[in-house]
């Protein structure tokens, strides 16, 4: 990190060690064994669970025995997205960190900030020995981004806490007592090779530069989709042209926006010029469409050399007319949160194996009969398709609670800390809180975190004012945790 004098200097002393650590999901070993070298270090309590979920104990500072114990949470592993011209290898490179005015940034990968903000936070916690709390348990979950493993096989009594701060929420200011529950919808497209004709116009075409972004936060954000540009150009050229299409990639992770996507194509060489206005055509529109949210927005179009193999020409007839079918984006707003997305389907990715092509998709609703509906809605249409569609068992939402002891006392510091009132907000993306209900279920609860942007993307960011509000906040609710 090139500047030492930020603050919270505690805070970023440990999320710059902690940026050291690489963690993608599935593999947090080496930030696991980090978090069991500090607790060793400074000899705090500490176990592992089977899924490999760390909770560190430590003591109320003197005379604060009787408040209540509070639960600080936060996830290790980290959504690993990078620049296609960017050479990083997540699992044994540290995140590049640099300063930019009042951000934090990386050097064309993801920041990590979600969660390791949460990470940094949590140790210097545990490492200050001048701030006034009670009984404090701090909870670090496993793959969180990928499928929620750690909460999920979270079991009854690792952890003795009442209240349960969650620090993965993303708006300094805001403080967020529900979440959207979610979950995968994955159409599988078996398909034959068939023999390309060699003497057509082979070419890739590819849709780059989105903003891309969490396809929970930022769904409402009317940004675009790599996969569904994409498919509507393919779709174009197929009603026009004798069209092959060779091979397909889009997208990446299951809540994240796909930024780029791109396909490999056949026609007969006499629409080579054709085609290549077809796309000028087309980009212009798509300009146009996103002119205010996708700034960067680029297409190609390239010559390639021919290849031997297309995908059998019925199954890419289905295969475009589903993805052209299935929803994406907002699908409706909340009636009892003003500003609250209630529904969502983000198509996500796009990947082809031998004899496989395979489309994730990912819903989310606060409403779970919602959520099932829009699974089933993107069922049908992969269904028609002839694909063969399954639907993951997903996760919980977080159903509000208002009078919500800690939440009070929440809001009461924030107004005599900083003089106005924090906003309290549902959000629609996952949180892990829904899951520690079901095992929990007298929890008290509340998500909070400084301010972040573009959140599981390359342009992610976290403004390092709010860092310190945020800390502030923190440590006076501890400071006023209610008795036991």
């Amino acid at each position: 990190m090139e500047n030492i004098q930020l603050k919270p200097a505690s805070v970023f002393h440990y999320f710059d060690e902690v940026c050291q650590v690489p963690r993608p999901s599935k593999h947090e070993e080496k930030i696991r064994a980090y978090l069991l070298a500090f607790a060793e270090k400074h000899s705090l309590e500490v176990k592992t669970d089977e899924a490999g979920n760390v909770l560190i104990k430590k003591p109320a500072t003197s005379g604060m025995e009787s408040l209540k114990t509070v639960i600080l949470q936060s996830h290790i592993d980290m959504v690993c997205e990078k620049n296609g011209d960017v050479e990083h290898d997540f699992l044994n490179d540290p995140i590049q960190t640099y300063v930019d005015g009042e951000w934090l940034k990386a050097k064309g990968t993801t920041l990590g900030a979600d969660n390791g903000i949460g990470i940094a936070t949590q140790l210097a916690v545990l490492a200050a020995d001048d701030i006034q709390h009670g009984p404090i348990e701090c909870l670090f979950t496993v793959d969180e981004e990928t499928g929620l493993t750690g909460a999920f096989a979270l079991k009854e009594g690792f952890m003795e806490g009442d209240i349960l701060i969650n620090l993965d929420s993303e708006d300094e200011g805001e403080l967020f007592i529900g979440c959207a529950g979610g979950a995968n919808t994955t159409a599988e497209f078996a398909y034959q090779t068939i023999d390309a004709p060699q003497d057509y116009f082979f070419f890739r075409v590819a849709i780059k530069g989105l903003s891309g972004g969490h396809s929970g936060d930022d769904i409402n954000k009317n940004r675009a989709n790599a996969n569904k540009l994409l498919v509507r150009f393919l779709t174009q050229l197929q009603a026009k042209y004798d069209f092959y299409l060779c091979h397909i990639d889009g997208g990446n992770l299951h809540n994240a926006i796909p930024r780029e996507a791109e396909a490999l194509c056949a026609v007969p060489m006499k629409y080579k010029e054709p085609v290549r206005i077809d796309m000028n055509i087309y980009t212009a529109e798509i300009e146009n469409e996103y002119s205010v949210t996708e700034p960067n927005l680029r297409t190609e179009l390239s010559s390639e050399s021919p290849v031997a193999k297309a995908i059998d020409r019925q199954v890419v007839k289905n295969l475009l007319k589903s993805v052209y079918a299935v929803h994406n984006g907002v699908y409706a707003m909340s009636q009892d949160m003003e500003g609250l997305v209630e529904t969502s389907s983000n198509l996500a990715s796009i990947k082809m194996e031998e004899g496989c092509i395979r489309i994730v998709t990912s819903q989310r609703s606060s409403i779970l009969s919602s959520r099932q509906d829009m699974s089933e809605m993107i069922r049908s249409a992969f269904e028609l398709g002839g694909a063969k569609v399954t639907t993951g068992d997903g996760y919980p939402g977080w159903k509000p609670n208002p009078s919500s002891d800690i939440l009070r006392v929440a809001v009461e510091s924030y107004k005599r800390l900083f003089g106005v009132e924090p906003k309290v907000k549902a959000i629609h993306a996952g949180l892990e809180c829904g899951l520690f209900l079901e095992k929990y279920p007298s929890l008290d609860m509340f998500s909070t975190g400084p301010t972040l942007r573009g959140v599981h993307s390359p342009d992610e960011r976290m403004h390092i004012p709010s860092v310190d509000k945020f800390w502030q906040h923190l440590l006076d609710v501890l400071a006023h945790v209610p008795q036991k």
